[in-house]
């Protein structure tokens, strides 16, 4: 047997053996596909939902019988960018997970994907980089994930990506250039947080409860109005009852610390946030107008 007839063979054999958990979602709006990751249970990334709503929606699942089932969103957490549907999934078995994290470079994987339920899709590539980040629906910056090379068409997002012994290393999430696919990493964190999803749980970091604008835009408007150029985040809409509401942050404020450390980037502003409790507080120092305050914000 030559290389490529055994290759031919390892793909044939990952497809039939993973293939039937690999569905699709919605056809007319937006187009995504998902794997079986339980009983009932389908996962795919939070930006393949239409206009990225939440618990409840219904959304169209085609399995790989193309028979069309009504799902619904059980859990979302959209800065990790997952999504979690309920699902009558019928006898398909869900893959097994990797017990490795960050597949070494060059290691041959398959990204597989059901778009729309148009079909079943299988591409080959390489694991390209480690370690990469994206920014997820929210804003917030996705690390760890894996770059591959194996090339996928427009509604794939959500789809895993497997290794030759068929174990799922992540969930396929987003093009970058150069026609790269990033993956979200199956580690253990990630899992622990799907299982929660599935279970219906809500996602457990705290919210501001603010939309923000980058600093070189507050460094802009602030110049514009004769005002200091300040390092920090910008505040551009509060959302009423939100802790920020609460606590008095404003639209036009500018967030130059938080936690006790500076606030030069929006990532920053979202670790501060990450080491921060639900129930607890956390220090802020807002910049409004020449005016600098310390506000103390509970979640």
């Amino acid at each position: 047997m030559t290389v490529i007839e055994q290759l031919e063979n390892d793909i044939q054999r990952v497809a039939e053996q993973i293939g039937p958990a690999v569905v699709g979602l919605g056809r007319g709006w937006r187009m995504g596909s998902g794997v079986v990751v339980a009983p009932g249970r389908v996962l795919t990334t939070a930006h393949a939902l239409r206009d990225g709503r939440h618990h409840e929606e219904e959304v169209e699942v085609v399995l790989s019988t193309d028979q069309r089932a009504r799902g619904r969103v059980v859990g979302v957490d959209a800065d990790i960018d997952l999504a979690v549907i309920e699902v009558d999934t019928g006898q398909v078995e869900p893959p097994r997970w990797a017990d490795q994290s960050g597949p070494p470079l060059g290691r041959p994987v398959l990204a597989l994907a059901n778009p729309g339920g148009l079909g079943l899709h299988v591409t080959v590539g390489t694991v390209s980089a480690n370690a990469r980040s994206f920014r997820g629906p929210r804003g917030r910056r996705i690390g760890g994930a894996i770059e591959h090379t194996a090339r996928l068409p427009r509604g794939s997002s959500g789809g895993p990506l497997v290794d030759f012994g068929g174990e799922v290393l992540g969930i396929n999430a987003v093009r970058v250039d150069g026609g790269l696919i990033l993956a979200i990493p199956a580690e253990q964190s990630v899992r622990e947080k799907v299982q929660a999803l599935s279970r219906g749980e809500p996602a457990s970091r705290v919210r501001l409860g603010v939309a923000v604008a980058p600093p070189r835009v507050a460094r802009r408007l602030r110049a514009s109005v004769g005002l200091p150029e300040r390092d920090g985040v910008l505040v551009r809409a509060v959302e009423s009852g939100s802790p920020a509401d609460r606590a008095g942050i404003e639209r036009g404020d500018l967030i130059v610390a938080a936690g006790g450390r500076p606030v030069e980037r929006v990532d920053a502003l979202y670790e501060a946030l990450d080491s921060a409790n639900p129930g607890g507080e956390l220090e802020f120092t807002v910049l409004h107008a020449l005016d600098e305050r310390p506000i103390s914000v509970r979640f």
